[in-house]
């Protein structure tokens, strides 16, 4: 069943580690299916040396295992609500890549410092709040549903990353390749800011004209970067 799609979340898992997003087993990447309703992820806890496209999990909507030897990852709920409710993603990634990480842990979204930052990501890369009491009894469920609610008056597609507080970023794409590449653009969006920071604090975002033309040449309606336009 979907064995195309189970390797291509294999090589896109195989790629945490591959670009030093991972330490461990702390991450995951899956693929969704949208004619079928069905998705690709990464058993939970198993090495990234052990893994194999057959060792990949299919998971319905509702979160149920559907095919696979293996328990999905711990985090499938929260994937199965950022599908729920970007209808343009093929692809989810959680990591605790460690730049990323750390201002997630302080709590801070990332500013748009630089064009490197405005390529791939249009405007401050968001921060949603630590879950609260009663939440922590669907963890998984209800931070895919915080970063749902940070989202209703954002275009997840404009920023396709986010930061946990207290825990860690998500990015996602139009497919699992996708968006494991803005996860690790999101991990040096977040060094540069840290370091720009660093050599000075009183530092601003760049300016509001600069971060249009760098995204929007690369994704507007008259984008020219690249070769697409032959």
């Amino acid at each position: 069943m979907l064995e195309k799609l189970k390797e291509e979340v294999y090589k896109a898992n195989m790629d945490l580690p591959k670009y030093g997003l991972v330490t461990f087993t702390w991450g995951n990447v899956s693929g969704i299916d949208r004619e079928s309703g069905l998705f690709v992820i990464k058993p939970s806890g198993v090495d990234y040396d052990l893994l194999t496209p057959d060792d990949m999990v299919v998971v319905d909507l509702n979160g149920n295992k559907v095919e696979g030897k293996y328990n999905p990852s711990s985090d499938t709920a929260t994937h199965v609500e950022l599908y729920k409710a970007f209808p343009n993603i093929g692809g989810v990634v959680h990591t605790h890549s460690s730049w990323a990480t750390s201002w997630a842990q302080a709590g801070r979204a990332i500013p748009c410092y630089g064009t490197t930052h405005a390529d791939y990501i249009y405007g401050e890369v968001p921060c949603a709040r630590c879950l609260e009491g009663k939440e922590f009894e669907e963890y998984e469920k209800n931070t895919g549903l915080l970063i749902v609610d940070l989202f209703k008056d954002k275009d997840y597609e404009a920023v396709p990353a986010v930061l946990c507080k207290n825990h860690g970023p998500f990015a996602w794409g139009k497919d699992a390749h996708e968006a494991v590449h803005n996860a690790v653009v999101l991990e040096e969006v977040a060094k540069m800011a840290s370091r720009c920071e660093l050599i000075n604090p009183q530092v601003k975002p760049a300016p509001q004209d600069l971060q249009d033309k760098h995204y929007f040449r690369k994704h507007g309606a008259n984008a020219y970067y690249g070769q697409g336009n032959k």
